[in-house]
């Protein structure tokens, strides 16, 4: 059964409408309910395309979290061959939150590392929804410095609401684990892409996306708190989460034109979760257009660009 997000009514009014005819037509062969039929089919399809047209923040952070968009594990199945996952941080455990390995994309190895939020109950508490300790920030920097003692390129996939912030996590050294990761990101040899796929929320995300080239899919979100949090700060009212999506600026457009990210990637119409295979397919060139664009440059030319990014960011002209 579809479901529908709650701006999405008029949609889900017209392919309703459309099912009752379709169980009308099966019981007789009718030349004018097929004709209806094609008719809201594709009354259906524009009125989606236009509503996705015009989205506000708060409906692009539903659409980013919307259950059925591809996650980590999906992008590992669709773009790469022989992935290999990495467990452990060597120090306390292994977190699957943060989800790592080697593998190959386009034929060439590269070193693959995103959060894995699940798609079921029992996933969805495996991975922690996605919001990693300190643990798998720590695994995410050692895989991270392997890739660079060998040369190969990193590719994150962002997709969290934040770390995880637990009293066992603080305990453990969250803070530092997210500084050290951080830093290694920064200061890798060989080059890194990072792709906002769903949320990327605070330090949790920008631990494994400081990187050469920071891309978020049209309809993701990338925020310094999720909005309900910002809510709770600001007015200590998270009911008034809207707001604070709106005046974040935390969509793909408002944060392309920051100068923040480097390039958005399109969504099918109606959101990635329509057709994850269209999207993974997206995000598979657009990964594969930035590392040719960033295979020609020194180790020493790589860590310059990167510097020279991120200290920019903020800075008036």
């Amino acid at each position: 059964m579809r479901s529908y997000l709650s701006f999405e009514t008029p949609v889900a009014d017209i392919d309703a409408r459309v099912d009752e005819l379709r169980a009308m037509a099966e019981k007789g062969d009718s030349e004018a309910l097929n004709e209806e039929i094609t008719r809201l089919e594709a009354k259906s399809a524009k009125t989606l395309a236009e509503i996705y047209a015009s989205l506000t923040p708060w409906q692009k952070t539903q659409v980013a979290r919307v259950q059925g968009r591809p996650h980590f594990n999906d992008y590992v199945k669709g773009l790469i061959e022989d992935f290999t996952p990495l467990a452990g941080d060597r120090k306390f455990a292994e977190d699957a939150a943060i989800v790592g390995g080697i593998g190959r994309f386009r034929g060439s190895p590269i070193c693959l590392i995103g959060h894995e939020k699940g798609d079921d109950t029992a996933s969805r508490l495996k991975h922690n929804f996605g919001m990693a300790r300190p643990e798998g920030y720590r695994k995410a920097a050692r895989l991270m410095e392997l890739a660079d003692r060998f040369d190969l390129p990193v590719v994150s996939l962002v997709d969290t609401a934040g770390a995880w912030p637990g009293v066992d996590a603080e305990e453990r050294g969250q803070a530092e684990a997210i500084a050290r990761a951080t830093d290694v990101t920064l200061a890798l040899g060989t080059p890194n892409v990072a792709v906002v796929v769903g949320e990327g929320g605070s330090g949790g995300a920008l631990a494994i996306a400081a990187c050469n080239k920071v891309l978020m899919l049209e309809h993701s979100i990338y925020t310094v708190a999720s909005p309900e949090a910002a809510a709770s700060i600001l007015w200590r009212d998270s009911s008034r989460a809207q707001d604070a999506a709106t005046s974040m600026k935390i969509t793909a457009q408002d944060l392309l034109k920051f100068g923040i990210i480097d390039g958005i990637v399109p969504e099918p119409v109606g959101g990635a979760h329509r057709d994850p295979q269209e999207a993974i397919t997206e995000v598979g060139r657009a990964v594969g257009a930035a590392l040719d664009q960033l295979g020609n440059m020194s180790r020493e030319a790589l860590r310059e660009a990167r510097a020279t990014k991120f200290l920019a960011m903020g800075r008036k002209a």
